[in-house]
C-alpha cells in the first residue's frame, strides 16, 4: 500500500474512534421560585420554573464557575430551550470541543398569560427585569456554585430573549459584565407596532383573556403582550394595559401618550436614557439573520447598532446569512460557533 493510501486509512480510523467517544455530559435541574418581585394583580403566576444546566463535573468537584443567563424567545420556554433546541446538547458539545470552558447556564421561564414578558418592568404584571437580574441572580448564586461576580456573569437570548438580554444588561452593569443578543426582536416596540398595525383592527374580537387563545388570534396575541410590558395599566382589567392604536372601521386612532410611552420604554431607547451604564459593560455583540421572516429584526437590528456607533459604544454587530432561527440552535450553530465562544472570550473563569 502506497504511503498516501496508509495515511488515509488511518487518518479514517481515528476519526471513527473519536466519532465512537461519548461527549461527557452536563445536567440540568430543575428548579421553582415565587417571585417576591413578580407579585402582580393582572393574574401572571409569580411561581416560575428555572432550568439550569450544570457541567460535566460539577457534582463531583467544590469548583465554583461562571454563569450565562439564557432567555427563551416569544411562545417559547425554558423547558422548550431542553426538549426541543438540545441547547444542553449543544453546551456538552461545546465543552468538549474547548471551544468555552466548563460554565452554568440558567434558563428562566418567563413565558406568561400572554406568551411572553419582554423581560421587562410592568406597571400591572410584574417586575419582570427585577426579577430577572436580581432576584433571579441572588437565588442562583444562594444554591449553586457560582462565581458571585459581575465579571463572571453574562446574559444572552434569542428573539425576545435577545431583546430581554440587552435589555438587562443595560438596565444592570453591576450584575452583568457582557452580553449576546440573538436576533433580538421587538427592540423598537412603536416601530414594530406600526408595521403590524392592522394587527389592532382584530381587538375588537379580543373580548376576554381566553380569546387571544384561539388559532386566528395568535398574531394578534403579540400586541397585547407588548401592551402588557411597556403600557401596563392595573386599572384596566381584564387586560391590564392601554395599546397605542385603534380603529373605528377603516379609520386609524392614536393613542398619543401610549404610543410616546411605548417608545419610551423600549430596549432601543436605553442607549440614551442608560447612556452610562452602556460604557461599564465589558463585551456586547448582537446578530441577526439577512432573511428573517419577522421583517422588523434586520432594520432595528442593524438601527440599534448605527445608535451605539454613533455614541462611540464599542461594540460587534453581525449580519448573516439565514432566517430568524436557522442558523440558532443546531450543532455548529450560532449558539455553539459564536454565542458560547463570546463568553468563554469575555468571562472570568
Amino acid at each position: 500500500m502506497k504511503k498516501s493510501g496508509l495515511v488515509l486509512v488511518l487518518f479514517v480510523l481515528l476519526t471513527h474512534l473519536l466519532w465512537g467517544q461519548k461527549i461527557p455530559e452536563g445536567k440540568i435541574v430543575t428548579t421553582y421560585i415565587t417571585a417576591k418581585t413578580l407579585q402582580n394583580k393582572a393574574g401572571e403566576n409569580p411561581k416560575r420554573r428555572v432550568s439550569v444546566y450544570l457541567p460535566p463535573g460539577y457534582e463531583a468537584s467544590s469548583k465554583r464557575y461562571p454563569v450565562i443567563y439564557y432567555l427563551h424567545g416569544f411562545f417559547w420556554s425554558d423547558s422548550l430551550l431542553v426538549s426541543s433546541d438540545k441547547i444542553n446538547h449543544i453546551i456538552d458539545r461545546a465543552i468538549s470541543l474547548k471551544k468555552i470552558k466548563p460554565v452554568i447556564m440558567v434558563m428562566p421561564d418567563e413565558s406568561t398569560v400572554f406568551k411572553g414578558s419582554f423581560y421587562a418592568n410592568s406597571k400591572s404584571s410584574g417586575n419582570w427585569s427585577d426579577f430577572t437580574s436580581i432576584e433571579l441572580v441572588e437565588f442562583i448564586d444562594k444554591n449553586y456554585r457560582t462565581i458571585p461576580h459581575k465579571d463572571s456573569r453574562g446574559i444572552s437570548g434569542h428573539s425576545m430573549g435577545g431583546n430581554g438580554a440587552l435589555r438587562n444588561a443595560i438596565l444592570h452593569p453591576e450584575v452583568f459584565s457582557s452580553v449576546y443578543a440573538l436576533s433580538p426582536g421587538i427592540l423598537d416596540a412603536q416601530y414594530f407596532a406600526m408595521t403590524e398595525i392592522d394587527l389592532y383592527k382584530n381587538v375588537k374580537n379580543i373580548a376576554e383573556i381566553k380569546d387571544l387563545s384561539k388559532p386566528e388570534n395568535a398574531r394578534t396575541n403579540i400586541i397585547f403582550a407588548i401592551a402588557r410590558a411597556y403600557n401596563g395599566n392595573e386599572r384596566k382589567p381584564p387586560f391590564f394595559a392601554d395599546l397605542p392604536f385603534s380603529f373605528d372601521g377603516e379609520n386609524l386612532k392614536i393613542n398619543a401618550s401610549v404610543a410616546e410611552e411605548l417608545k419610551k420604554n423600549s430596549t432601543s431607547e436605553l442607549p440614551f436614557s442608560h447612556y452610562e451604564n452602556l460604557k461599564k459593560l465589558k463585551a456586547i455583540k448582537l446578530d441577526w439573520g439577512r432573511n428573517d421572516e419577522l421583517k422588523h429584526i434586520p432594520a432595528t437590528c442593524m438601527n440599534f447598532s448605527k445608535t451605539l456607533e454613533m455614541l462611540k459604544i464599542k461594540h460587534e454587530a453581525e449580519e448573516y446569512i439565514g432566517t430568524h432561527g436557522s442558523e440558532v440552535s443546531k450543532e455548529n450553530g450560532r449558539i455553539e460557533n459564536q454565542m458560547l465562544p463570546f463568553f468563554n472570550e469575555y468571562l472570568k473563569f
